[in-house]
């Protein structure tokens, strides 16, 4: 998915091309996506519910596929993104570079 601001003083979007359902590790599969650990595990070393806190190795896997994504609490700065109110977005749910999109772009091709 990619969201991107169309508006305001905000400039920076997100995306992520990956693959998250199909790639999700064991432990966070859920039916039809990938929960996040803290949701799993209810622990501190996931939820970060207090001092401080790094990445595991769950959020390295999601950061790794998705480098601009806010993959833990207190993730690097670089990874938030506040856009003020009123800010309107643009949602893309195949942004060039998806798995999905090169599928349907190569079968095409094959007709």
């Amino acid at each position: 998915m990619e969201f991107s601001p169309t508006s305001g003083l905000c400039k920076k979007g997100i995306q992520c091309t990956a693959d998250i359902v199909r790639q999700c590790p064991k432990e966070l599969e859920a039916p039809g996506g990938c929960n996040d650990p803290c949701t799993v595990f209810k622990t501190q070393k996931y939820c970060c519910y207090y001092g401080k806190c790094g990445p595991t190795d769950f959020s390295k896997f999601f950061k790794a596929r998705c480098p601009s994504a806010y993959t833990y609490p207190r993730d690097d700065p670089s990874s938030t993104v506040t856009c003020p109110g009123g800010t309107n977005y643009k949602v893309v749910f195949c942004p060039i570079g998806s798995p999905h999109l090169e599928m349907v772009a190569s079968m095409s091709q094959e007709e």
